[in-house]
């Protein structure tokens, strides 16, 4: 039976789907994580707190599988099918809500682990423009012209720092001639993936 065709009762489904919405909040999007005694008595106060820890270790475990694979909806399908013919594994109901739970929050998921994955600074934004060098210490570099580039470089959610670099012709043509050197490496590299 697959996931997909198999609708839950919309009172049942609500309390699986807060659950999911709260692991995801709490491992993929950053946010302090509800406490799991208070997502035991908003959405399942009658479980016994052994059983709510089991439910949640395991809706934590399918999540994870789902999200590091980055499943698409086929892939999401035949996991979540072998998870309900697993012994202990989940209800059908269970997988359907998933499944929902998935389709709606893929995108912003996959952008969160990328997010995290990241240990360094990214250009955000680059500016550029050529100016004519008016003053200088040397008469012959006088009206020659120089590229200003401004980088903006930084973290989602933290404050950007801004570089600022002045490149004469012959930097360019080097700082070229380098770009260029990374892309024929990134091209070979790809063609032999």
């Amino acid at each position: 039976m697959a996931a997909e065709q198999h609708q839950p009762q919309p009172e049942a489904a609500k309390p699986l789907s807060g659950l999911l919405s709260g692991i995801a909040q709490a491992t993929y999007y950053g946010h302090a994580g509800i406490p799991e005694e208070r997502l035991r008595g908003q959405l399942y106060p009658e479980a016994a707190p052994h059983e709510f820890r089991a439910l949640l270790a395991k809706m934590s475990g399918v999540l994870k599988s789902v999200a590091s694979a980055d499943m698409d909806l086929n892939q999401l399908e035949a996991f979540l099918t072998a998870q309900t013919k697993k012994q202990g594994g989940i209800t059908a109901d269970q997988a359907a809500v998933i499944a929902k739970f998935w389709k709606n929050h893929r995108t912003k998921i996959r952008e969160s682990l990328i997010n995290q994955s990241r240990w360094d600074n990214t250009l955000k934004n680059m500016n550029w423009r050529v100016d004519l060098k008016s003053q200088s210490r040397h008469v012959d570099q006088i009206n020659t012209p120089v590229a200003i580039v401004e980088m903006e470089l930084g973290k989602n959610g933290q404050e950007s720092e801004f570089l600022c670099l002045e490149f004469d012709e012959a930097k360019v043509n080097q700082m070229l001639k380098k770009l260029s050197e990374i892309e024929e490496s990134i091209t070979a590299l790809t063609q032999t993936t």
